[in-house]
C-alpha cells in the first residue's frame, strides 16, 4: 500500500511540474494600453521594443522643432502637430482629416506600425495643447492603430519628475503601416444633418457657443441646433496642467445623456478633448468626432444655426469692442 501511495505521489509531483512548465511556456499577453500613462510608467517602459514616444510640440504650445531639439524625452521622435500633416486642407475645408493613404504614409514615416505602442507627448502647458495630443490620438485610432496613450501632464510633467532628457534629433526608421479606417469614430456632415438621435456636444467656449464671439474661420455666430455645450477647457486642470481626476470628469460629463454622441468645435481640435474624455476615459460607447465642425457647418448659409447674438453685439463689433 505504501509503495502505491509513493508511486501516486511521484506521478502527481511530475504532473504538477509538467503543468508549470506548460504555463511558463505560454507567452505573456500584454496588458491593453491605458489612454493616459504617467511619467513614471513611461520611464520604466520607454526602452521597450514596441514603444514609440511621439513628441508633438508645435507653435500651439510655443514650441516646435527647436524646442524639441533643445530637450526631449530620450528616444522621442518629433512630429509637429501643425506642420507634419496631422491636419490638412481637404474637401474644401482647412485642418481636416487626411486621407487614409496620406495617413498611412505619415504614420509609417514617423516610425510607427501596427505593433507599436505610441505614447503621445504634448508640451503640457494648456488645455489647447492637450487638445493637440487628443486630436493625434483620435487620428491614429481612426486610422486603425490599436495601442495608444497620452503622457499625462506632457513633457512638463516629465521634467517636473526629474527624469532625464536629451538634446538633438532622433531620426525615425520608416515602417509600413497599414490600417483599416474606423468609420465609427468619425461623423461626416451628412450624419450630423440626418441623425437626430445623436447628442451634439459643442466643445467651444461658452461665448462662441452662444454666438457672442466666433472663430475667424467660421462663417456664422452660434452653434448647431440642439447641441449642448461642454467647453473642453472645463475638463482640464490649469494648475496641474493635466486632465482633471476621473470623478471630476464624470461629473462634468454628467449632462450628456446616454446614447450616441458627436463632439464638435470649430475644426475638430477642442472636440478631440471632449471625445477623448467621453470615449477613452469614461468609456462611453458610440462617440464620434465631427472634424468638419462649425467651419464646415457654417460654410452653407442654408444650414440652421442657433444663436443668442444681439444687435448690440453687432454694434460692439462694429466699434471694435467685440468679435
Amino acid at each position: 500500500m505504501s509503495r502505491l501511495v509513493a508511486s501516486l505521489s511521484r506521478r502527481a509531483f511530475a504532473a504538477a511540474v509538467l503543468a508549470l512548465a506548460v504555463v511558463a511556456a505560454i507567452p505573456a499577453v500584454a496588458a491593453p494600453a491605458e489612454p493616459l500613462v504617467s511619467p513614471q510608467w513611461l520611464s520604466q517602459h520607454r526602452a521597450d521594443a514596441d514603444i514609440v514616444v511621439l513628441d508633438i510640440r508645435s507653435a500651439i504650445d510655443g514650441g516646435g522643432a527647436e524646442a524639441y531639439a533643445k530637450a526631449h524625452i530620450p528616444g522621442a521622435i518629433h512630429s509637429d502637430y501643425d506642420k507634419a500633416g496631422w491636419r490638412v486642407a481637404r474637401n474644401g475645408h482647412p485642418m481636416n482629416v487626411p486621407s487614409q493613404t496620406a495617413l498611412e504614409k505619415l504614420i509609417g514615416e514617423t516610425g510607427i506600425d501596427e505593433d507599436s505602442h505610441v505614447v503621445i507627448v504634448p508640451a503640457g502647458v494648456s488645455a489647447t495643447d492637450f487638445g493637440a495630443a487628443a486630436r493625434i490620438y483620435w487620428t491614429l485610432k481612426a486610422a486603425g492603430h490599436p495601442a495608444l496613450s497620452i503622457l499625462d501632464g506632457g513633457f512638463a510633467a516629465w521634467q517636473a519628475a526629474g527624469l532625464p532628457v536629451e538634446a538633438g534629433k532622433n531620426i525615425p526608421s520608416p515602417k509600413i503601416f497599414s490600417g483599416k479606417f474606423n468609420e465609427a469614430l468619425l461623423a461626416e456632415l451628412e450624419q450630423v444633418e440626418q441623425n437626430p438621435n445623436a447628442t451634439l456636444v459643442d466643445a467651444r467656449p461658452a461665448s462662441q457657443f452662444a454666438g457672442k464671439e466666433k472663430a475667424g474661420l467660421a462663417k456664422a455666430y452660434g452653434h448647431i441646433p440642439h447641441a449642448i455645450n461642454i467647453d473642453s477647457a472645463s475638463f482640464y486642470d490649469p494648475t496641474a496642467n493635466r486632465l482633471r481626476p476621473k470623478a471630476e470628469l464624470a461629473a462634468i460629463a454628467g449632462k450628456v445623456p446616454t446614447g450616441p454622441v458627436v463632439t464638435y468645435c470649430n475644426t475638430g481640435h477642442w472636440a478631440a478633448t471632449d471625445w477623448f474624455v467621453l470615449s477613452e476615459i469614461l468609456g462611453r460607447p458610440n462617440v464620434r468626432l465631427y472634424a468638419g465642425s462649425m467651419v464646415e457647418w457654417s460654410a452653407d448659409p442654408k444650414r440652421p444655426i442657433e444663436s443668442s447674438r444681439t444687435r448690440l453685439d453687432d454694434l460692439k463689433k462694429a466699434l471694435g469692442m467685440g468679435l
